[in-house]
């Protein structure tokens, strides 16, 4: 396994260092789940934390504040007649909180 390693890595007969760029594509795929995976959780954790009073905005461009929340879904209340919407929690895509907006 050791003389194959090298042997890649070293160019062997005719390769000329050809292994090397062979692992590139191999490695940058691996970085590319691995970046997406951690971005995915830090965003689970921030929609389990989603309470009433947040400002959200949804993927089809409606801004509200949150009035209740479901396993699934939220509750949003939406100006300027203050509807009551139900939406599903895939389709919130950032939160505003007033906590946040505060702070110097």
């Amino acid at each position: 396994m050791q003389n194959t390693i090298t042997f890649l890595f070293q160019g062997g007969a005719a390769g000329g260092g050809l292994g090397l760029f062979l692992l590139l594509p191999l490695l940058f795929i691996v970085a590319t789940f691995y970046f997406q995976q951690r971005k995915t959780k830090r965003w689970q954790e921030v929609m389990s934390t989603l309470k009433k009073g947040d400002r959200i905005t949804t993927g089809g461009g409606i801004r509200g504040t949150v009035t209740e929340v479901k396993d699934d879904a939220v509750w949003v209340k939406v100006p300027p007649d203050f509807l009551r919407l139900e939406i599903a929690k895939t389709a919130v895509v950032s939160i505003n909180r007033e906590d946040e907006e505060k702070k110097p």
